[in-house]
């Protein structure tokens, strides 16, 4: 944590290209409060040879957002982070001016320079996506992107402003926002992250705040020009934040709190088609009130890494080897 800040939330993991020094780089957000006026975007790099996280530091804070966008940001919340083809990170952050969450924008940042440097890290508004005729109010980020052949991606979102719905939005190889897609007719589900079975068949695993209280699905058959609901999983769903990765057809993994009413457990559970899931390791299992939530996942370095929330405090991570080599 950067010093002097006791509150950690929503951390994002990019892996890095094999000829950056660093193999991870993290992001999050910080300050003396969740929604409180000093919240800013916090960041750290694990270096290859030293096998440490640097210390962290801010990467971005409302003032300089705001002086960048010509308007007031009132608040920081959720990053997701992109590496283009170019090797240039691409920040997605979640902002608000009046109104609290359900009136947030995304505003699309990019890196300001290619350096590998950590200290010189910094980044550059690019504007705040096109998503809504309301002022482009009530998305909001929240899980990784999903990487496409072409070199661009998929970025998860959802609207959340009195109905929640998930949306998919498409960019190209350089970072440019091509369109938007709804991924489920239904109007309690926030927060997708996406799973590609295969180039056409992905899978979007969602945040239920109905009382179903399960891991609620949607699927594409055709690279996400169309989307339908599935049947929820058996899996329990506290209100609370996914995080999935393929690595391989046929081995997913998926970061999870599994306990019906809250968040004290975070498992990571494995499947081979994105339905059927089998517990693979506990990430963490605390007392009744105590929080491990909103993962995030990557692989790099032939680990799988997972990030999370560690009581709202810090920001915890592990990482996990295979006796068998995923190709």
């Amino acid at each position: 944590m950067p010093p002097g800040t006791p509150v950690a939330h929503a951390s994002a993991l990019l892996a890095m290209p094999a000829s950056n020094r660093s193999e991870l780089t993290a992001f999050w957000f910080a300050g003396q409060r969740e929604s409180g006026a000093d919240v800013q975007i916090a960041a750290s790099q694990f270096d290859r040879v030293r096998q440490q996280w640097s210390a962290a530091r801010f990467v971005v804070n409302r003032h300089t957002l705001a002086e960048q966008l010509g308007f007031g940001v009132r608040r920081l919340g959720n990053p997701v982070a992109w590496l283009d083809g170019q090797g240039r990170i691409h920040l997605f952050v979640v902002t608000t001016g009046l109104g609290g969450w359900a009136a947030a924008r995304i505003v699309h940042l990019r890196q300001s320079q290619l350096n590998q440097d950590f200290a010189a890290l910094s980044f550059e508004a690019e504007r705040v996506l096109p998503l809504s005729w309301l002022w482009n109010k009530s998305f909001l980020v929240r899980t990784a992107p999903l990487a496409l052949k072409d070199g661009g991606m998929v970025l998860p979102a959802h609207f959340e402003m009195g109905i929640k719905y998930p949306v998919a939005l498409r960019f190209d190889a350089g970072g440019d926002f091509l369109g938007m897609m709804r991924i489920s007719s239904r109007k309690h589900l926030l927060q997708p992250t996406l799973l590609m079975a295969d180039e056409s068949r992905w899978l979007a695993l969602m945040r239920d705040q109905s009382l179903l209280g399960k891991v609620a699905v949607a699927q594409t058959l055709d690279g996400g020009q169309y989307w339908s609901d599935l049947p929820d999983l058996t899996l329990h769903n506290p209100d609370s934040s996914v995080a999935a990765l393929a690595l391989a057809p046929g081995i997913m993994f998926l970061a999870h709190n599994s306990l019906p009413k809250d968040r004290s457990v975070l498992d990571l559970s494995a499947s081979a088609d994105g339905r059927n899931w089998v517990l693979a390791q506990t990430l963490a299992r605390g007392a009744a009130h105590d929080e491990y939530s909103y993962p995030a996942l990557a692989w790099t370095g032939d680990s799988l890494w997972a990030s999370y929330t560690d009581k709202r405090q810090a920001i915890a991570w592990q990482r996990f080897s295979f006796a068998a080599p995923i190709r």
